[in-house]
């Protein structure tokens, strides 16, 4: 039991160490946001953020408890002085003296309690703005993996190209040694297998790349063997409504407008409190002090503090009668940055507007788009296949089957294209109504 313990111990991480990413295996989309939101500075930043604004509410909270405080004090005097008696004296004494005081702000214009409320909506806005800086994230993971995909299926296309090309470079080769296809066929031929290979080697690099992307997006500390799961997807028709019936989904659940509005009602609080300045302030104070004198007609310590033990309250009440206009100007003030406020909010609603009509436009061109591609990958698949065979009769010039290999490879790439575009701009446009981004 006592060796398990120790093994344990020594297997798991030290306390600080960060995890490191398992890179064995491929990562699921999901996996990718997850660990993009425990790295991403941004998300980081805001978390921090939210934890302040949580500090600055419990302390307008307890603002409204007494303050209490204590104090003690030593002074020594020399020569002429005042004594314990309230008399002057000459000589060398000293003096101790002990306090406890509270005090408590028992009315100030209601300011309290709109500190409070504005901390309480501040701490609302920071939430929102890290579920917003979340949002980015995952939006911003989401297209990263989606173009990986798109990556990976055009690397596909060019190997299967390829694939066909080095048949072809084969079979005339064949013809040529029985003298039926000419060398400079045979030439051309492996010029077209030498450009496949070149775009295989160029779809490869943009898989890397999209890769790259992904990694540092997740801030994953190395990313070589990096990977992610391919997951079958189909393509379905989806009712995407109106920008406007989008945005009215959208707009009461998007963080970004949610923390714009807690940031326009903490602007009524603000002003509120720039108000109070207006109002009367009440305050009630109470305290316990005593003192020791060296020199007090010798009576002992304890005697002396026994008998100089004071207690006192009191109230105080502050009236504002002028204050060179600083009262109204912080009104104003106040007024005018909960206007300027209101015209954040309203850029912050224009904005998402405007996103979601892109979204929208996006998801309709890229359905048009996609179906479009499959009518012109199935005309461009016939038309090489038909070319393919009159090709290999010797009825088609290698140059017109080059110009249908051509086609149909650009009809294949238009099509992943068309399909991961209308995929991302759907789940797009229902993140935006309150769905998840899932594949």
């Amino acid at each position: 039991m006592k060796a398990l313990l120790i093994a344990l111990a020594l297997c798991a991480p030290a306390a600080g160490e960060e995890t490191l990413p398992d890179l064995s295996r491929p990562w699921t989309l999901d996996e990718c946001i997850d660990w993009a939101m425990e790295h991403n500075l941004t998300v980081a930043s805001r978390e921090a953020a939210v934890e302040n604004s949580e500090i600055d509410k419990s302390t307008a909270i307890w603002s409204i408890a007494p303050s209490v405080s204590g104090s003690v004090s030593q002074n020594f005097n020399f020569g002429r002085g005042i004594g314990g008696d309230n008399t002057y004296e000459s000589g060398n004494s000293s003096s101790t003296g002990f306090s406890l005081g509270a005090g408590m702000t028992l009315f100030d214009g209601l300011a309290t309690p709109n500190r409070i409320k504005l901390a309480s909506l501040n701490l609302d806005a920071a939430t929102a703005d890290l579920e917003k800086a979340r949002d980015d994230v995952r939006i911003a993971v989401a297209k990263a993996y989606v173009q990986i995909l798109y990556a990976f299926q055009i690397e596909e296309v060019a190997r299967e190209q390829l694939s066909i090309d080095s048949l072809q470079v084969e079979r005339l080769e064949g013809l040529f040694s029985e003298g039926a296809a000419s060398a400079a066929e045979v030439s051309q031929q492996k010029a077209s297998l030498a450009q496949s290979k070149l775009t295989l080697v160029q779809a490869g690099n943009s898989v890397r790349e999209a890769l790259l992307d992904l990694a540092q997006l997740l801030e994953l500390p190395a990313w070589e063997g990096f990977s992610i799961v391919r997951p079958e997807v189909s393509v379905e028709d989806v009712y995407i409504g109106t920008p406007d019936d989008i945005y009215d989904d959208a707009v009461g659940l998007r963080p970004a407008v949610k923390a714009e509005k807690f940031r326009l009602e903490g602007m009524d609080r603000s002003i509120a409190i720039a108000k109070s300045a207006y109002y009367p302030s009440l305050s009630a104070n109470a305290g316990l002090g005593t003192n020791y004198y060296s020199n007090f007609g010798g009576q002992g310590f304890w005697d002396q503090l026994n008998s100089n033990f004071s207690q006192y309250v009191g109230l105080s009440l502050n009236v504002p009668i002028f204050n060179r206009m600083a009262t109204r100007n912080q009104v104003r003030s106040a007024k005018l940055n909960r206007r300027n406020q209101e015209i954040r909010l309203h850029q912050v609603q224009q904005s998402l507007y405007k996103e979601i009509q892109q979204a929208w436009n996006g998801a309709v061109a890229a359905r048009a788009k996609y179906d479009a591609s499959l009518d012109a990958s199935a005309a461009a698949e016939d038309a090489f296949e038909l070319t393919l065979a009159k090709y290999e009769n010797g009825k088609a010039t290698i140059t017109e089957f080059n110009e249908a290999r051509n086609r149909v490879v650009k009809a294949r790439s238009d099509s992943v294209q068309a399909t991961y575009e209308y995929l991302f701009q759907t789940r797009l446009v229902q993140f935006y109504r309150g769905g998840t981004l899932t594949l």
